[in-house]
């Protein structure tokens, strides 16, 4: 994670994303850099508009919160009741079939 933080650290301030500049940034850090991490981070970044992708991924949470805050919630509101009519009819059909015995 501190590859890719060292990269959005860069972004953010304005320069180059490149292999020196990571490397720079974990250095200070006192990470020591991973020669073959740096570079496949700079790889995948390549030709990637990071600003665009962070605009993209600061959307996506935010929209999905309420709504999985409010699932759960319906569903513990929903769960006692169904086990009741679960219980009900279990104990129907034990007397169903405890009749069919002596019938």
């Amino acid at each position: 994670m501190e590859y890719i933080y060292a990269a959005l650290l860069l972004h953010h301030a304005g320069k180059k994303v490149d292999e020196a500049s990571v490397k720079t940034v974990l250095s200070a850090a006192g990470v020591a850099a991973d020669e073959s991490r740096v570079k496949a981070l700079i790889a995948a970044l390549e030709g990637v508009n990071i600003a665009d992708a962070i605009a993209k991924a600061a959307v996506a949470p935010v929209a999905a919160a309420p709504v999985a805050a409010t699932a759960p919630a319906a569903a513990a509101a929903a769960a006692p009741e169904e086990k009741k009519e679960d219980k009900k009819q279990e104990e129907e059909s034990a007397m169903a079939g405890l009749g069919a015995l002596f019938g």
